[in-house]
């Protein structure tokens, strides 16, 4: 059997989607916050390479089908078979395993890895789609990350004639939309030009996911990166606007800005402020608003605007108005996986959890919550 590919992420919202690798890393690769290309070089796959993984994704489907049928499952994806094929990586490759998750849950919705699939020739990956689509007519949705300057490249028509061969939604990561710091994390696009792709996103037909990057300007620019951010996507109005809260690694070229004290970078209880200013700041849009992510401490920033808004106002408030031991009780709660809403720390079984664990913290590593939290963070990426 042909080896499927597969490249190193995926959006969460695509944690059930079958990956197919159209690229092999990232085009651009010069992002300050971003490590995960960096000393790999791009390529993009060739049409025929992508349509033996095609093939090769058949042959599996057909497999799992056939070994379901063996076992008595009349040929159906059930839990059980799931089980035996996701708790066996040792006879099952890790892209077999993620196919029969794919099936389990339906076979719906694609995603295209990696980092910037349009700059692909439009015909190329129209091909790539067709022949996608046609080998699996159960597909609903496909996704795609991709760069708004790639976008901004790409004619109208272009963009309607991947959306005609199956490209449901694209992700873009925005990440801000103020000028001077986007040149200084070297994200390598204008806000401008964030605004044209966007729009010629939503005008072909086709789903625009923004992400944003609460942190990223420090305590030096968060005012102008929150206004400056709301003001962009409010020009573009996205379907989606997810927030992917800044943690600065020490693999990260970022880093070195930190170590020399040019990028101060930023409490939670700052950055939460960050994020209301960004909300109350958003005008006129419909997009749905989501903090899926276990980097950010406040899971209930979540609903759609403008009906949404001052609900997500009223979460930040109340968290800005607990007490220090209260707020560090919830960060901590948040970071362990206990807490997903203020209102867990309420509950009679979590608290006393994360209490222990807060004591333990103050036995073995005394006034050093902050670098404990901040490890647990780390894990996180």
């Amino acid at each position: 059997m042909h080896e499927i590919e597969q490249g190193p992420i995926r959006p969460p919202s695509e944690s059930q989607s079958l990956l197919l690798r159209v690229t092999r890393n990232c085009s651009w690769n010069h992002c300050e916050f971003c490590h995960i290309y960096k000393g790999r070089r791009f390529s993009p796959r060739t049409v025929e390479e992508v349509k033996k993984d095609i093939d090769a994704i058949q042959e599996v489907v057909s497999e799992i089908k056939s070994l379901s049928w063996s076992r008595g499952f009349g040929g159906e994806i059930t839990a059980a078979l799931a089980r035996s094929i996701l708790g066996n990586p040792q006879q099952y490759p890790e892209g077999y395993r993620s196919i029969i998750l794919w099936l389990y849950t339906g076979g719906k919705n694609v995603f295209l890895q990696d980092a910037n699939n349009l700059i692909i020739r439009t015909q190329n990956l129209v091909e790539m789609l067709t022949y996608l689509k046609k080998a699996f007519p159960s597909i609903e949705r496909i996704t795609t990350y991709s760069r708004s300057k790639t976008i901004s490249r790409k004619s109208p028509a272009e963009l309607q004639d991947l959306h005609a061969a199956g490209l449901s939604r694209i992700h873009v990561g925005l990440e801000s939309g103020y000028d001077p710091l986007l040149e200084i994390v070297r994200k390598g696009v204008t806000a401008r030009e964030h605004i044209d792709a966007g729009i010629k996103v939503k005008q072909a037909g086709i789903s625009l996911s923004e992400y944003i990057m609460p942190g990223l300007g420090g305590k030096a620019m968060w005012k102008e990166h929150a206004t400056e951010t709301a003001r962009v996507l409010s020009r573009i109005n996205p379907d989606f606007i997810r927030v992917r809260t800044f943690k600065a690694l020490k693999v990260m070229p970022i880093y070195r800005k930190v170590e020399s004290g040019e990028l101060e970078l930023m409490t939670d209880d700052e950055i939460v402020a960050e994020e209301r200013l960004l909300i109350e700041n958003l005008d006129g849009i419909t997009s749905y608003f989501a903090s899926d992510h276990i980097l950010n401490l406040l899971e209930e920033l979540d609903g759609r605007f403008p009906e949404a808004k001052e609900k997500m106002l009223a979460v930040i408030d109340r968290y800005l108005a607990l007490s220090r031991e209260d707020r560090d009780n919830f960060r901590l709660g948040r970071r362990t996986g206990y807490y997903q809403a203020l209102d867990d720390m309420n509950n009679p079984e979590l608290r006393p959890r994360v209490n222990l664990i807060h004591q333990r913290i103050e036995q073995q590593r005394p006034g050093n919550l902050d670098s404990v939290i901040s490890e647990l963070m780390e894990s996180f990426i």
